[in-house]
C-alpha cells in the first residue's frame, strides 16, 4: 500500500496523495456512525478524525524530514537524526492509540488503521527498527482478527505485509532518485572544476607566450629609441599588435572557443625569435602532420619557443617536424634549464597523454641545450 508516499523535495501536494488513501478508513466510520449512541461511538468518531488528521500531519514531516537532512536520508542505508527518529516514533504511538481508540465502537474495523502505521514505519524509520517493528504489527493485527471473539478476518495482516513491500519498493525507488541526483550534481560540480582547470592552463599558455614577446619587443624598442626612431615605432606598432591578439586570445579562451593551429604557431615562433635575435630553422610545411596531433604539436612549439626566449639564452634553434613527432631544440649555455614539473610543461604533458603521445624534456645529450620532444604512436 501506498500510504506513506514518499515526499520529494519541491512537491508541495504530496499530503493530497496520502489523503486519497484515507477512502480505505470508510469501513471505521460506517460502523461508528451505525454504532449504539454513548462514549464509545462518540470517542471513536473523535480518535477516526484524529488518526486521519495526523496521519497526514506524519506524512509531511515525512517530507520535512528528507528536506531537512538530505544527506542522512539518502545514505546507504538511511540513517535520519536521532531526534527526527524520535519525533517518528511519537507519530506511530499516538497514532496507535487513536486507532486502539476505535476498538470500542468500530470493532475490528479499526485494524485497518495498522496499514497506514506500517506504511508510515516503513517510509520514514530506518530499516533496523522498521522491519521488526512491521512484522510485530502485521502478526498482532492477524492474531486479533482470528481469536478476539466476534471479529471478522479481513485480510488485515495480510494487507499489512503487501503494504510494507508497496511502501519499501517506493523508498528504494526515491532513494534512488535522490542518489541519482546528487551523483549528477557531483558530476556538475566536477565539470565547472575541470572546466575551470583548462581555462586557467590555457590562459597561463597564452598569456606566458604572448608577454614574453611582449617584453623582448619592448627592450628592442627601447634600444632603438636612440639608434633607428623608424625601427622603434615599427617594433612599438607590433607591440599594439600583439596585445590586441593576447586579449583576443584571452577572451575566446574564456568563452572556451580558441583553438590554436600548427602553421599559426610556426609564424608566431619565427616572429618571437627573430624579436629575440635567435636564429631559426623552422619547418615550411605542416600537410603531412594528421589533423588529430596538429594542435598537439602547436601547443608543442609554442611551450618549447617560450621557454628558449625567457630561459635559453641561445644563439640558435631547430624546430623538427614530422607526421609522428615534434622537436624543439636549441644551444642555449647560460642559466639554468626550465622546471620540467612548471605549469606550462604541466599542462603539456596533460595534453600529450591525452592523445597518448609520450613527451621528453630535458637537457641534449653531450651537446649544449635543451630538447622538447612529442612523439605520437605510430
Amino acid at each position: 500500500m501506498t500510504a506513506a508516499h514518499p515526499p520529494e523535495r519541491g512537491n508541495r501536494y504530496g499530503w493530497a496523495f496520502a489523503a486519497i488513501w484515507l477512502f480505505y478508513l470508510g469501513a471505521n466510520l460506517h460502523a461508528l456512525l451505525n454504532h449504539p449512541g454513548g462514549w464509545a461511538r462518540t470517542v471513536g468518531l473523535a480518535a477516526l478524525a484524529g488518526f486521519a488528521g495526523l496521519y497526514l500531519v506524519a506524512v509531511s514531516a515525512l517530507r520535512g524530514l528528507r528536506r531537512d537532512v538530505p544527506s542522512r536520508l539518502r545514505a546507504d542505508p538511511p540513517d535520519p537524526a536521532p531526534h527526527h527518529n524520535a519525533r517518528l516514533w511519537a507519530y506511530i504511538a499516538a497514532l496507535l492509540v487513536l486507532a486502539a481508540l476505535q476498538i470500542p465502537g468500530a470493532g475490528h474495523h479499526a485494524l485497518a488503521c495498522s496499514v497506514y502505521i506500517a506504511s508510515i514505519a516503513l517510509m520514514g524509520l530506518p530499516l533496523t527498527q522498521a522491519v521488526p517493528f512491521a512484522a510485530v504489527l502485521a502478526v498482532v493485527t492477524e492474531l486479533l482478527s482470528r481469536l478476539v471473539p466476534g471479529w471478522e478476518d479481513n485480510g488485515y495482516g495480510l494487507a499489512v505485509l503487501f503494504a510494507c513491500v508497496a511502501t519499501y519498493g517506493i523508498r528504494l525507488a526515491a532513494e534512488r532518485q535522490a542518489r541519482l541526483r546528487a551523483a549528477q550534481q557531483e558530476l556538475a560540480t566536477l565539470a565547472v572544476a575541470t572546466e575551470r582547470a583548462r581555462i586557467a592552463a590555457d590562459l597561463h599558455d597564452i598569456l606566458g607566450h604572448s608577454l614574453t614577446v611582449v617584453a623582448v619587443k619592448a627592450e628592442l624598442a627601447q634600444r632603438l629609441l636612440d639608434v633607428d626612431l623608424d625601427k622603434a615605432r615599427t617594433e612599438l606598432r607590433d607591440l599594439e599588435a600583439l596585445a590586441r591578439d593576447a586579449l583576443t586570445d584571452v577572451r575566446a579562451t574564456a568563452l572556451g572557443v580558441r583553438g590554436i593551429s600548427l602553421p599559426g604557431e610556426i609564424a608566431a615562433a619565427r616572429q618571437a625569435l627573430a624579436a629575440a635575435h635567435i636564429a631559426a630553422d623552422l619547418p615550411g610545411a605542416t600537410d603531412e602532420v594528421p589533423t588529430a596531433y596538429r594542435e598537439l604539436f602547436a601547443w608543442t612549439i609554442r611551450e618549447a619557443v617560450t621557454n628558449v626566449v625567457r630561459h635559453a639564452r641561445a644563439a640558435h634553434v631547430e624546430v623538427r617536424l614530422t607526421p609522428a613527432l615534434v622537436e624543439i631544440v636549441d644551444d642555449g649555455t647560460a642559466g639554468p634549464a626550465p622546471a620540467t614539473d612548471g605549469q606550462g610543461l604541466r599542462g603539456l604533458r596533460r595534453r600529450a597523454d591525452a592523445l597518448g603521445a609520450t613527451l621528453t624534456v630535458g637537457r641534449r645529450e653531450n651537446t649544449p641545450g635543451f630538447r622538447v620532444r612529442v612523439e605520437v604512436p605510430s
